[in-house]
């Protein structure tokens, strides 16, 4: 399963994404086969696979989207062009997620910017959409109500995207990266360095105050893997998909690992049978901004996936661990 981001659509046209995408993803369906199948999920960075899926389910009966779709494709449309990249695998797409096993559900993640506490550039976007769409007090109750918020903001940056001057496509990459420098601190430049201690609480504040939040003035690396993991629970619990496990990715920080705290990777723990076990899949893009100082022990390195079996729990593990030293010379 590639859990969403497959394509990054956000720096620049779609055909220069499509062309990028074609030897790895060949690959891929290489090393599958006609046996094997890859299944596709869209993610925030990708949206745009499913607009020709949702245009034709907006042609039909008024129908709710619920927390696993299969989504359908026409051949001239960008999942056609992967499912031509990925033969001879067989190739199936699903929307906003799947279950794998009665108890394994799997989403890229990216709902869980509504209810982030970290006022990251993604998040203050989904909050000002939020009140565009006149979300109510209560919030988004299932998939529909988070696509009714994120997918006007998708399909803007995409747009965007797709008219971009070439010259200036630097400026629409790696503006999360970006964001989170400046409210984290990178060196003498970052905002949380420069900024005296009473500014981020008044900001913050003030953000409150004009309805996008609730966000908390709390910027570290811990306090955004806390709030990702306190936001997936949100989500969690509003698809109603709950009580086993659920994979997602989104936040790129892999876990839970052996030095965290597995109370943290737990959401719903609010009776018998309801404790849900967060896994996060990491990320394959290798972003220097994020690691720690050793990248070989950093949870946002790539190469992270997970294995799924018949029976079990989810298995995190990281396919590069040791590459270098098995490599030949």
């Amino acid at each position: 399963m590639l859990l969403g981001d497959v394509l990054e659509l956000r720096h620049g046209p779609l055909r220069d994404a499509l062309a990028v995408a074609a030897e790895p993803l060949g690959v891929l369906g290489r090393a599958l086969g006609a046996e094997g199948e890859a299944v596709i999920l869209a993610g925030n960075h990708d949206h745009a696979l499913i607009d020709g899926w949702s245009a034709r389910r907006g042609l039909g009966p008024l129908r709710r989207l619920e927390a696993q779709q299969a989504v359908d494709w026409a051949a001239d449309e960008p999942l056609g062009e992967l499912a031509r990249m990925l033969s001879p695998a067989r190739v199936a797409a699903a929307y906003p997620g799947l279950w794998l096993r009665d108890d394994v559900y799997a989403t890229h993640g990216h709902y869980l910017d509504l209810h982030l506490t970290v006022p990251t550039l993604e998040r203050l976007a989904t909050g000002v959409m939020r009140r565009v769409a006149a979300l109510d007090g209560a919030g988004p109750q299932g998939a529909q109500d988070y696509e009714l918020v994120l997918a006007p903001l998708y399909a803007w940056v995409h747009a965007l995207a797709q008219h971009v001057d070439p010259a200036r496509g630097a400026l629409m990459h790696g503006g999360s990266v970006r964001g989170w420098r400046a409210l984290a601190g990178d060196g003498r430049r970052g905002l949380r360095a420069r900024a005296s201690a009473w500014a981020l609480p008044l900001a913050v504040a003030g953000l409150n105050a004009l309805g996008l939040g609730p966000l908390r003035p709390q910027l570290s690396g811990g306090e955004l893997r806390r709030a990702g993991l306190r936001a997936m629970g949100e989500v969690v619990t509003r698809l109603g998909v709950g009580g086993g496990w659920v994979i997602f990715g989104h936040t790129h920080r892999a876990g839970p690992l052996d030095l965290d705290d597995g109370g943290e990777w737990l959401a719903g723990a609010s009776g018998p049978g309801a404790v849900t076990r967060l896994v996060n899949c990491g990320c394959w893009v290798s972003e220097p901004a994020f690691l720690s100082p050793d990248p070989r022990t950093s949870p946002y390195r790539p190469g992270f996936c997970v294995l799924v079996d018949e029976q079990g729990p989810p298995q995190l593990v990281n396919l590069l661990d040791g590459f270098e030293a098995r490599a030949p010379a």
